[in-house]
């Protein structure tokens, strides 16, 4: 299999018409006639990954963040002058190694919101933009649970599924059974989550003045932190990049779980 041809299948499954305008997905770097060697997973395209991908034998990375938004004006080796997408490329071009981003075109899949649901024991009602049509492409979900649980039992419950140390807003003994959903930023999706009956958020971040709002209103938020909330997504792109034809032995994930870390109390560090 050549590079363009699973890039091709990618965008097939998740159209490049549904990212957003200011998205950048498919191919970023790299030799699109290039035969396919190994393919490695991950959310970012950090120079980090770029070297993992060859220590698997790999020359395709898949991820669901783009390299960049915005094409930076030179691809050079890290510099702190420059933004670290400079390096990436820099370095993915060097090592022959191509990228392709999947990133708003899949938020806006069926299998992401469905994985997402899955994750907290719900099962998905609907997006959060087309909730009346299940098979519209739409960011984030309602998410029906079986039974009414705390804010605090459904926090834990996130905590165990995505790991890391969620932000909680709302008393914990707060009922809840219908949730809004959404990995990465909340924007403005609250306001869609309260319009359809949510009784709390999970996403990956938000700011405080909207989550203090959104708690005030009665739709609590748990903020999982951005790179959680969508490092589930590998297992999608990893069951994509197999059904487009590439060998599951030659498709392997990288994970990052400790970009960053917290501190609970006093001098102890909780990593993320």
């Amino acid at each position: 299999m050549l590079v363009r041809e699973l890039e091709r299948a990618l965008l097939a499954a998740f159209p490049r018409q549904n990212a957003e305008s200011w998205d950048h997905v498919g191919l970023s770097v790299g030799e699109p006639d290039a035969e396919v060697a190994g393919v490695a997973i991950a959310l970012d395209a950090t120079v980090r990954s770029i070297e993992e991908t060859l220590a698997a034998g790999a020359n395709v990375l898949v991820t669901h963040h783009p390299v960049y938004l915005k094409a930076p004006d030179a691809f050079t080796p890290p510099d702190p002058e420059r933004p670290s997408s400079s390096a990436v490329i820099y370095a993915a071009a060097r090592h022959g190694v191509s990228v392709i981003s999947l990133h708003t075109n899949l938020d806006r899949s069926r299998e992401a919101r469905e994985l997402l649901c899955a994750l907290i024991g719900g099962t998905s009602a609907g997006s959060l933009e087309h909730p009346d049509d299940a098979d519209a492409p739409g960011l984030g979900a309602i998410c029906e649970l079986p039974d009414t649980v705390t804010l605090g039992e459904l926090a834990a419950n996130c905590a165990d599924r995505f790991g890391g140390a969620p932000r909680v807003w709302g008393a914990p003994e707060t009922p809840v059974r219908r949730i809004g959903i959404l990995g990465g930023s909340l924007g403005s999706f609250g306001e869609d989550a309260i319009a359809l009956g949510a009784q709390a958020i999970v996403c990956g971040e938000a700011g405080y003045h909207v989550c203090q709002d959104l708690a005030a209103r009665g739709c609590p938020p748990i903020l999982l932190g951005h790179d959680r909330s969508e490092e589930p997504f590998g297992a999608i792109l990893m069951n994509a990049v197999i059904h487009a034809g590439v060998d599951a032995a030659c498709v392997r994930r990288i994970t990052h779980p400790d970009q960053w870390w917290t501190v609970s109390t006093g001098n102890e560090q909780e990593r993320s």
